[in-house]
């Protein structure tokens, strides 16, 4: 696989595609039609065969950044952006991918609007539904991935454990052990 998956939302997962995000060089996921096509398939949303062209990419990255600019402002307790609102809200009213029954099983083939239609309408589900109280963003300052928390008591901090909280696990335990404090902190 060449993305990851780790927010529990597809939508979530699409804004995940720009990586560290407050980097000097953020980490670009969609590079290409190919890229983009990999996503859909990885994701779920497809199955392939979306046959994505520049333009595409083009598109998705701008729906990736609605998308992003929405849901940071839900975390802010700030107003919606206006473009973004409609940029995601005119992708959603495309017809999204449907899913087939084969003799094979399922199966969604879709042109890359339908695609990404799909995502919008995920992205407004999550900021209008019940699990908008849950999204939180990963707790590694150097990931910006945002995911929905539905871990027993909330308690979740980071976006996987490989390898963001392997990475600050491992960076507390070095810290305790260079100030000379007991690494064992739990019975």
């Amino acid at each position: 696989m060449e993305h990851v998956f780790p927010s529990g939302a597809v939508a979530l997962d699409f804004v995940g595609t720009l990586r560290a995000r407050r980097n000097a060089v953020p980490w670009e996921m969609l590079r290409s039609p190919e890229s983009l096509e990999s996503w859909f398939r990885e994701s779920g949303t497809t199955d392939g065969g979306t046959n994505c062209e520049a333009s595409d990419v083009e598109e998705a990255v701008a729906l990736r950044e609605a998308i992003h600019l929405l849901v940071t402002a839900r975390l802010a307790s700030e107003r919606y952006d206006e473009g973004a609102l409609a940029l995601v809200n005119r992708a959603a009213s495309a017809p999204p991918a449907i899913p087939q029954l084969t003799p094979a099983g399922r199966r969604i083939e879709a042109t890359p609007q339908q695609a990404l239609s799909s995502v919008a309408r995920d992205a407004i589900d999550i900021l209008s539904g019940v699990d908008m109280p849950l999204l939180k963003e990963c707790a590694n300052p150097e990931c910006t991935q945002i995911y929905i928390d539905r871990s027993r008591g909330a308690r979740r901090e980071w976006c996987a454990m490989d390898p963001c909280g392997n990475k600050i696990k491992a960076a507390a335990y070095r810290a305790r052990k260079r100030a000379g404090k007991p690494t064992s902190v739990r019975p």
